[in-house]
């Protein structure tokens, strides 16, 4: 995956997530508002995949004079 494609995603998971604790937290679904903290973390982690490939293609470059 790009990191392009990396970060879109982490930030489409972070969004679900966020929908789905906000639904848990007005029905009193406790699931729920786990499954989105966790939806959520997940969308964290694939940014943070997606900038650390910015990274190492940024220093690759630099490393190459590109």
């Amino acid at each position: 995956m790009s990191s392009t494609t990396d970060n879109l995603k982490g930030l489409a998971n972070e969004a679900v997530g966020n929908v789905k604790q906000a639904a848990g937290s007005v029905t009193g679904n406790d699931k729920l508002v786990a499954e989105g903290k966790a939806q959520e973390l997940k969308g964290e982690a694939q940014k943070t995949v997606g900038d650390v490939k910015d990274g190492a293609k940024s220093l690759a470059d630099k490393i190459t004079g590109r």
